[in-house]
C-alpha cells in the first residue's frame, strides 16, 4: 500500500533522530502517506507502526488526535473552517453554514463531485484575522466574509474547469 518511493521519505525523516528513538517520525510518516493516498488508513497505520516499531494503536492515536490527518477520503480541496471562540465570535459560524449552503453539504461531508470536503477545526492561531479557514492544511485564508467565501469556491472550481 505505502510505496517505496514513501518508505525512502520515511527513511528520511527516521534518521532525523537517534537510532532508538524513529518514533519520533510518526508525524511526519503519517503525513507522508497521507500525501500518496489522501487519507491514513487503518492499513498505512500499521504499516507505518511496523516501520517505526510502535504498536498500531500509537500510531492510531497520533492519528486521530490530529486533524490534519485525514482518516478516511476526502475532496481535492479540504476547507477547515476556524470556529472557535474567536472566530465564532467574528462570524465563523457563519462562515461555516455559508459554505455549508453554498457546497450543498453539511459540515463533515464531501460534495457529489469530489472537489470540496467541508470540515470545522479548532483554533488555527489567527485570531485577529478571524473569520478563518485552511485549504488543504497548508493554505491560511483571513478574514472570510460571504464575499471572499465565494470567490474562494468559485475560483477553485474554475481551476478544476467546473465553474
Amino acid at each position: 500500500m505505502i510505496s517505496q518511493e514513501s518508505k525512502a521519505r520515511f527513511a528520511q525523516e527516521v534518521a532525523k533522530y537517534p537510532a532508538d528513538q524513529k518514533q519520533s517520525a510518526v508525524m511526519a510518516c503519517l503525513a507522508i502517506a497521507q500525501q500518496q493516498l489522501g487519507h491514513v488508513s487503518a492499513e498505512s497505520e500499521r504499516e507505518i507502526a511496523e516501520y517505526l516499531g510502535m504498536a498500531p494503536m500509537a500510531v492510531h492515536e497520533v492519528t486521530s488526535f490530529y486533524n490534519m490527518y485525514n482518516q478516511q477520503p476526502v475532496g481535492k480541496y479540504k476547507l477547515n473552517v476556524c470556529t472557535n471562540l474567536s472566530c465564532q465570535v467574528r462570524g465563523g459560524d457563519h462562515a461555516l453554514a455559508h459554505l455549508e449552503r453554498k457546497l450543498g453539504v453539511s459540515m463533515g461531508q464531501t460534495t457529489a463531485d469530489g472537489m470540496f470536503t467541508l470540515q470545522q477545526c479548532e483554533c488555527l492561531g489567527a485570531c485577529a484575522d478571524a473569520p478563518v479557514l485552511l485549504v488543504n492544511d497548508r493554505n491560511m485564508c483571513s478574514f472570510m466574509s460571504d464575499d471572499k467565501l465565494d470567490q474562494l469556491v468559485d475560483g477553485l472550481r474554475a481551476a478544476e474547469g467546473k465553474a
